[in-house]
């Protein structure tokens, strides 16, 4: 078939797959939250020392970047387009270390 003898491509129809994958960033962050807050309250709870509270800073500060690219996420996701904007590859990279490193992080400090 030539171009002019195809058929248009018919509309994007979504459906519930942008509301799924917004809950499945909300359900990450929450985890993710969870996992800071509890390595938080294991240094707090076992005493301060230097190396517990660096433990609980990177904790923080990988939680927060992982808040920040799942916003960016979520809020473009949740626009009314037909088609969302691709994640980039720095977001991807960033929410993958990010959730790994604060999984390992967490264990470290609970064991």
């Amino acid at each position: 078939m030539s171009g002019a003898d195809a058929a248009p491509e018919p509309a994007r129809d979504p459906g519930l797959q942008p509301a799924r994958t917004r809950l499945a960033w909300r359900r990450t962050t929450l985890s993710c939250t969870v996992a800071a807050v509890l390595a938080v309250k294991t240094v707090l709870h076992g005493g301060t020392d230097p190396l517990g509270l660096v433990a609980a800073a990177l904790c923080l500060a990988m939680w927060l970047g992982f808040l920040g690219v799942a916003h960016r996420r979520i809020t473009g996701l949740a626009r009314d387009e037909a088609a969302p904007e691709p994640m980039s590859r720095r977001a991807a990279l960033t929410a993958a270390l990010c959730t790994v490193a604060l999984a390992v992080s967490a264990a470290a400090l609970v064991v």
